[in-house]
């Protein structure tokens, strides 16, 4: 990775600006505090060899298993913050508050490519170990930064490009970072603007999610100075306990009520805060809970706009006394969604699944990613007779395999180093007496399905390093997007399991499938508008939002609803505000134009109109030269593979196979 042709004057040039104190031309301060802390603090140079430190296995699980349930929570939203980068050569990862990576995203055929940069799972990213990055200087900073190729403080990091944002808790300790990094970046500092903006995002639901969970028991003040962005990602959040004091506020409760630190607010009566009782926050929680009302503040009297969130009522006690029991990742949100709306499919599996669910028959979902399969589990739940206790869930993929165990059937005090002090309740032993929802069932790990097996048919659970096995009422729903029955052939699922866990398949189509599109655009569109003033979408975008194909389903559809509905200008979603494969209906994906899998290099024809030619003719002969190699090809035209492969697909041409990638792009 180190590149020969910079590495000297790199070094060079960093070495002069921290001992001269000279911020050379276009250097962020931010930049340049790290170098000044990476040369004089922690007394490393730019020149050296690459010599990562790893936690090993059993280290790296104890970090993992600290963040508890938001490790969960973060998968997820870094999937979603991979779907909206994937095909630009970047992963996602997710570090601790000491800068270990404890999880990743990327493209399967560039692992080797950023293993070779150092960044795999338990590698220590902060800045005393691999100088200026954008883990570790994130972590010094305290705020979203990127560092660019040559903004790197050691020298063989020159061809990385990463941007990271921190994770807060809900009393302002940085607990995490998320990242997006490019392990051989093209791109100018320019696009990364783009990068951290997004990877910004994603943290600061994080945050929030931390927040609101953590303060599950508490009322819960959300404001905004302006009434659009209350119950969205930047509003500010303050909770309150029962005698109406202030628990916490977030960052963003600070900047706007102009509070230095959180000193100055928690721990103050509401009242000496905003001119309103604590008495009047909790009657508009009952009495007018999704109406936003105006409130004052008491040190300026500036107008704010709210919501209160109400106490959440807990479940009741755990039937194993020892063991906590956590807050339930569920919500009432989507207790009877309009996912289902008018499409006889959808309906008939509905009618089907309630009433089998009733009889506690196991139920099996099997549909494609963002079909809305937990959305449809949990209107299964919401119409059981057991609706009021809890509805749990748990992603065989999303956790990892060597926390999935303890996540399933919880631990004893001590079970193993990095264990909570007082133990934990699985997501099994969570579900007692509720609705269990095993997501992604295809992926959990063969050693665990006997367990899981056992489980059901005995109706009882040993937790980890316990030996009293504690009985069970268990209502299982499962998922899958793979075909399990091609799983048993290949003994990749045990068959005893399969026909435990589908008592019936229900299958969930696709959105392309569904009859009820236009019904479920709107639908979704309500949802993602909330409280705030309803959205239009212009006739020709909503025409070609019907006939896009949504490979990614409702999850892609309501990502494109929310993001259209925040760029739009005048509450109408137009053309210009949806994702640009959904306006450009030559993309294959669309249903505009036929893509034809794998033709050789002589057989691409460019689909394109007569003015288009020359940048047809440009791509073939580009794709010829790097034998269809998607990154040198964007490499030597100056654009990104993102950018690449959106031209590809405008004119309808498909690269043939093995051409994401060469040797020396790995």
């Amino acid at each position: 990775m180190n590149d020969s042709s910079l590495a000297v004057p790199h070094a060079s040039l960093v070495m002069r600006a921290v001992r001269t104190a000279a911020c050379p031309a276009g250097l962020a301060t931010h930049i340049q505090r790290s170098w000044s802390r990476c040369a004089q603090e922690f007394g490393i140079r730019p020149q050296s060899l690459r010599d990562t430190v790893v936690l090993p296995a059993n280290g790296l699980r104890e970090r993992q298993q600290q963040l508890g349930d938001l490790l969960n929570v973060a998968r997820g939203e870094m999937e979603n913050l991979y779907e909206l980068i994937a095909g630009t050569g970047y992963a996602v990862i997710l570090t601790d508050a000491e800068g270990t990576i404890l999880s990743t995203i990327l493209d399967p055929t560039l692992k080797r490519e950023f293993q070779h940069a150092g960044l795999w799972l338990g590698a220590r990213w902060d800045e005393r170990h691999e100088g200026t990055n954008g883990i570790g200087t994130c972590l010094a900073e305290g705020s979203a930064i990127t560092v660019h190729r040559e903004e790197h403080f050691r020298d063989y990091n020159i061809q990385l490009s990463c941007s990271g944002a921190p994770i807060f808790d809900p009393h302002g300790e940085l607990i995490g970072v998320l990242d997006a990094s490019s392990a051989n970046s093209t791109d100018t500092r320019e696009i990364q603007r783009h990068t951290v903006a997004l990877v910004s995002m994603s943290a600061n639901l994080l945050s929030r999610y931390r927040f609101l969970a953590e303060f599950e028991g508490a009322w819960v003040l959300r404001f905004h100075s302006r009434p659009e962005f209350v119950g969205l990602l930047h509003e500010a959040l303050v909770a309150v306990d029962g005698e109406g004091c202030v628990l916490a506020a977030n960052e963003s409760a600070l900047l706007q009520l102009g509070m230095g630190s959180r000193a100055t607010l928690v721990g103050r009566p509401i009242e000496e805060c905003f001119r309103f009782a604590a008495d009047t926050m909790r009657q508009r929680a009952v009495h007018a809970a999704t109406t936003i009302w105006p409130i004052r503040d008491m040190a300026r009297s500036r107008r704010y706009y709210a919501l209160v969130r109400p106490p959440r009522t807990m479940p009741p006690a755990s039937v194993d006394r020892a063991l906590p029991v956590e807050a339930s990742q569920g919500s009432d949100d989507h207790a009877m969604p309009g996912h289902i709306v008018s499409d006889p499919v959808m309906r008939r599996n509905l009618a089907s699944g309630h009433q089998l669910f009733a009889k506690q028959v196991p139920i099996l979902l099997h549909g494609a990613t963002g079909t809305g399969k937990e959305v449809f589990a949990r209107a299964l739940h919401a119409g059981g007779l057991w609706s009021e206790r809890r509805f749990v869930t748990v992603n065989c993929a999303a956790i990892p395999e060597n926390l999935i165990e303890s996540e399933l059937f919880g631990y004893r005090p001590g079970a193993f180093t990095g264990a909570a002090r007082e133990g934990r309740a699985g997501k099994i032993l969570q579900s007692s007496g509720g609705t269990l929802f095993l997501d992604e069932i295809g992926d959990m790990p063969v050693l665990l399905q006997a367990r899981l097996l056992h489980a059901i048919e005995a109706r009882e659970v040993t937790p980890v390093g316990g030996d009293t096995a504690v009985p069970v009422d268990l209502h299982v729903i499962s998922a899958t997007h793979r075909d399990l029955r091609q799983l048993v052939a290949a003994r990749e699922f045990r068959e005893d399991l399969y026909y435990r866990l589908a008592g019936t398949v229900l299958e969930l189509p696709c959105l392309a499938d569904r009859a009820d599109k236009d019904d479920l655009i709107r639908t979704l569109l309500r949802e993602e508008c909330g409280d705030e003033e309803p959205v239009d979408i212009a006739a020709d975008a909503f025409a070609r939002m019907l006939q896009y194909r949504w490979p990614g389903n409702i999850r892609q559809l309501r990502n494109a609803l929310r993001t259209a509905a925040a760029l739009c200008s005048d509450r109408i979603i137009r053309l210009s505000n949806l994702p640009q494969e959904v306006v450009d209906l030559s993309d294959p994906l669309s249903g505009g134009a036929t893509a034809v899998a794998d033709p050789p290099a002589e057989t691409i024809a460019p689909r394109c109109e007569a003015l288009q030619a020359a940048e047809c003719a440009a791509l073939v002969a580009a794709l010829d030269r790097h034998s269809h190699n998607i990154s040198h090809t964007a490499r030597s035209l100056g654009i990104s593979r993102n950018t690449l492969y959106r031209k590809l697909h405008k004119h309808g041409m498909v690269p043939r196979a093995g051409g994401h990638g060469g040797p020396g792009d790995r």
